[in-house]
């Protein structure tokens, strides 16, 4: 039997305040529907039908290269209504799942148990039970513990008010009962709209059994309304990571004060200071420490290598035992091999730094290849883009690049050749030799300083 997923992400989102749509607010660096297209992906579904109405082309736009397909409806006249508006694209025989671009943590796992409690005479939904269940449609049940209905809390009478446990919305059950039912609901209740909720009464009246599940933590079923909820969640989503690397052997100074963005791998004996992020993918090996307030993205960290304070490291693969920062930034294309050194407001690009060279301070290398054993002073910049095209800098083992030198690409510094401080070097430079290129000093007696009119 097939399984084909709908996502409903038609919502305006008014309690955001935002111009954005709210399934597209980022929840760990990404929009929360894509969380919820990636985890439906999980289940390899025929297909995943995305509903879109409020800026449907931005929804569209973040989700075409995921491969989901959008529906549009046109008039948001309640989720029952959603629902229906992918269905005549949908197999009969396949089994729904019925998910929402605003609930972004829902496992895969999870779906798959509800997904396999589907069947030809069972719908299968997803509750859970909160202390506080205000604003929540209720599960309502008989003398037996039968579900029997899903009452909107603005329709329920005090005693169901009472209850604690509430319809998340997630339901999986086969096209065809969907197919019999949708037509059927009726928008007779407080908010004059097409409830799908209303198909559990409809299992119940025809003989279908209904089957549940609840997340092992509310957080996975949470809805996002409005940005505290967001940000609530975001919290949540971060701790239960940090709690998993600490349990991996990774030390984190304060798990609460750590942002996963992305995937991260690790070894053994790592530290991680405050304030770091971490986003794309990356890998830390043994011994990694990194420094409060770094920000690492798309990046290999080798052993033993440590990351200062404020640094940034951006698509770059530093090997083991190098030294970085503090104020480094690793651009895109930054390779360091071992022992290389990227000192304080350091900024690397489409550069290699060869084995045990040291680029201290101040210093911008672009489209450089620098090699092994190699002093670059401070102040010194590889002039590498004349405006329309860049140009490439090579600096040769054991040279030494004396400090506030400007090397004006394309240029090839030799094996051991020394470049005088303060120098703008235009011409390659042999191995071994002295290049000085400044103007001549001139010392002026007597001078009588300005004074003022």
């Amino acid at each position: 039997m097939s399984l084909e997923v709908i996502i409903l992400a038609a919502g305006k989102g008014t309690r955001m305040r935002s111009d954005l749509p709210k399934v597209l607010h980022p929840l760990a660096g990404k929009p929360m529907l894509v969380h919820a297209v990636e985890q439906a992906q999980g289940l390899l579904p025929k297909c995943v039908y995305i509903i879109v109405g409020h800026h449907a082309d931005q929804v569209e736009a973040t989700v075409k290269p995921l491969g989901a397909e959008c529906v549009p409806q046109d008039q948001q006249l309640g989720t029952g209504h959603a629902v229906a508006q992918a269905m005549p694209k949908v197999d009969p025989d396949a089994i729904v799942l019925v998910l929402y671009g605003d609930v972004p943590l829902v496992p895969t796992s999870l779906m798959q148990q509800l997904v396999n409690q589907a069947g030809d005479q069972s719908l299968a939904i997803l509750t859970v039970t909160l202390e506080d269940a205000a604003g929540y449609g209720r599960i309502v049940r008989d003398h037996n513990g039968q579900i029997q209905a899903i009452v909107e809390h603005k329709d329920a009478n005090a005693q169901q008010l009472k209850i604690k446990e509430i319809n998340t919305g997630i339901l999986a059950v086969k096209a065809s009962l969907l197919n019999s039912w949708l037509p059927r609901i009726e928008s007779n209740n407080a908010q004059g709209e097409i409830y799908l909720t209303d198909i559990v009464a409809m299992a119940v009246a025809d003989g279908v059994g209904i089957m549940h599940l609840q997340p092992d933590h509310p957080q996975q079923t949470q809805g996002v309304n409005d940005r505290l909820q967001l940000a609530d969640l975001e919290r949540w989503y971060q701790r239960q990571h940090a709690d998993q690397l600490l349990r991996d052997g990774v030390q984190l100074a304060d798990p609460t004060r750590f942002d996963l963005r992305g995937e991260l791998t690790v070894g053994r004996d790592i530290y991680i200071d405050i304030n770091v992020i971490i986003e794309g993918q990356v890998h830390l090996e043994d011994g990694v420490h990194i420094g409060p307030n770094c920000h690492i993205k798309d990046a290999h960290i080798g052993m033993g290598t440590k990351i200062l304070a404020n640094s940034v490291i951006d698509q770059a693969q530093v090997a083991q035992n190098c030294s970085i920062g503090p104020f480094a930034r690793l651009r895109p294309g930054t390779i360091l091999h071992e022992h290389a050194k990227v000192g304080n407001f350091v900024e690397t690009k489409n550069t290699t730094v060869g084995r045990a060279s040291k680029v201290n301070h101040f210093t911008y290398l672009g489209d450089t290849k620098v090699g092994k054993n190699v002093n670059i002073g401070a102040g010194t910049i590889t002039c590498n883009y004349d405006g329309v095209n860049k140009f490439k800098t090579t600096i040769g083992d054991g040279a030494f690049i004396g400090s506030n030198s400007a090397i004006v690409a394309p240029v090839n510094i030799g094996v051991d050749a020394t470049i005088g401080a303060g120098s703008t070097i235009t011409k390659d430079v042999a191995d071994e030799h002295l290049a000085i290129a400044r103007g001549k000093q001139r010392n002026i007696a007597f001078w009588a300083k300005p004074i003022k009119i």
